[in-house]
């Protein structure tokens, strides 16, 4: 017996489009998750002072409106996941698996921008975050890698992209990000 939707085929994605919709209880975790950070934030947000700065607003104005949009968020997402499910959910795309390898690329992309940042500083860190994170996802849409001459493109395209945010952060908003010149340059 086939399902209503077990012909289709993503004509981008080389893997089929997976049957199988979630299930009442996981659609009901995924609002019990939200529900659970939001909970995790408004204690967070208690615990941060809240004397009124610039403008009569106090630093813990903003965690405390992302606790109560999470706490909405979720409280509604078990709402609906128990009174017959997300309605009106298009079918899942992507692979029928997770694509660990791929997922590698991203979470080393990050946990390397995380522990080179202070030594090699903010646009070296984040341009091979860049170019680890974007190998990584090309792979996951069943791309190559692209060669050297991709890789310094992406090298190149990281530079452009994290340049001038650290220019802004640290020259404008005079907000120190780590930096490898001395006159916070680079």
């Amino acid at each position: 017996m086939s399902t209503p939707h077990a012909d289709l085929q993503d004509p981008v994605s080389p893997h089929p489009t997976p049957t199988a919709t979630p299930s009442p209880l996981h659609q009901t975790l995924v609002g019990g998750g939200a529900l659970l950070i939001g909970i995790v934030m408004a204690v967070g947000a208690a615990s941060i002072p809240s004397e009124a700065g610039y403008g009569g607003v106090g630093p813990n104005a903003l965690p405390w409106l992302v606790a109560a949009v999470l706490l909405l968020c979720g409280a509604w997402l078990i709402w609906e996941a128990r009174t017959g499910g997300f309605r009106q959910m298009e079918p899942p795309s992507g692979a029928p698996k997770a694509d660990w390898l791929s997922a590698a690329w991203v979470v080393g992309a990050v946990v390397a921008n995380a522990m080179l940042i202070t030594t090699i500083g903010f646009v070296l860190a984040c341009t091979l975050c860049f170019a680890l994170a974007v190998r990584g996802i090309r792979r996951s849409e069943g791309k190559v890698g692209g060669g050297l001459r991709q890789l310094m493109m992406d090298l190149l395209t990281g530079v452009l992209i994290a340049a001038p945010v650290f220019w802004l952060f640290n020259k404008l908003l005079a907000l120190n990000l780590p930096a490898i010149t001395p006159g916070g340059w680079i």
